[in-house]
């Protein structure tokens, strides 16, 4: 894999868990989180992102974040998670939840979208809305791997060097299918996003967006990580499959096999990328 499109491309559809959000009770297998991501990057690409341009996304450990990461990337839009308030010049989209949109000053040319609820704004898109009703395709953008993937207030990474990343932390933990690893940190963190939103979904394993207040409070991430029981598995149509009465995913004791960010975290998420920043 080369490029971030490489990881939702269609081969890559499965029945395997891909994303589990315990927090809000949703998971996604690889054929719905694949299609989901498609459907994310035809909508930015509509709103005008393309090839170079930014897209700001909210750090808000949802699905709604992941999957706008992961569609600006099939573009070769830049990603920011965690924005400042006054939103730079080249950034043609702002993805947030729909009470933070009066946080930011956003220029005529920044398109703003607002999801956990309809925007009262008619000039605000609606993510889930919008997302929705997109087509299930993948973008047809090509995408070469020194282009900028994520940008943060430390610097700027390549499709290359965050996926070279994420398989380099694959490796060191021996992570494949069946693995889960829980994320805690912040995706302002750039080593977060390479180890804990990408290197799992490269390996075929399960990503799980654990509390991060929990984590800070040193509260054990476990309990959350094996609470399969009562998500709904999201369908593509915006419908969800109730699958309350399955057990439990994680192994046996609940304990993640990675977990990145957070005062416990296994990996280093600093050192990574760290060579890398501007």
């Amino acid at each position: 894999m080369e490029v971030l499109g490489d990881v939702v491309a269609r081969e890559r559809r499965s029945g395997a868990p891909a994303l589990r959000v315990p927090a809000v009770g949703r998971r996604y297998d690889y054929r719905r989180f694949c299609t989901t991501t498609w459907k994310v990057g035809n909508f930015l690409r509509y709103l005008g992102v393309r090839r170079g341009v930014g897209v700001a996304i909210a750090d808000d450990p949802l699905p709604e974040p992941v999957s706008t990461f992961y569609g600006a990337g099939l573009l070769g839009g830049v990603a920011r998670f965690g924005p400042p308030e006054a939103i730079e010049v080249d950034v043609r989209a702002l993805v947030v939840p729909v009470e933070a949109l009066g946080r930011y000053e956003c220029r005529p040319g920044t398109k703003r979208v607002a999801y956990g609820g309809r925007p009262g704004d008619p000039t605000v898109a609606h993510f889930e809305r919008d997302v929705w009703s997109e087509n299930p395709t993948e973008p047809p953008d090509r995408v070469s791997l020194d282009d900028p993937l994520l940008r943060t207030a430390g610097g700027t990474y390549t499709h290359a060097q965050v996926l070279a990343t994420a398989t380099s932390v694959v490796d060191a933990w021996g992570l494949g299918p069946g693995s889960v690893v829980a994320v805690a940190g912040r995706f302002t963190d750039p080593g977060v996003v390479a180890a804990g939103l990408v290197a799992p979904l490269v390996a075929g394993a399960e990503i799980v967006l654990a509390d991060r207040a929990a984590a800070v409070d040193g509260d054990p991430v476990e309990p959350l990580v094996a609470d399969a029981a009562g998500c709904d598995d999201v369908d593509t149509d915006g419908e969800v499959e109730d699958t309350s009465e399955e057990g439990p995913r994680a192994s046996d004791d609940g304990a993640p096999d990675l977990l990145v960010g957070g005062p416990e975290s296994d990996v280093d998420t600093d050192a990574l990328l760290a060579e890398e920043e501007d």
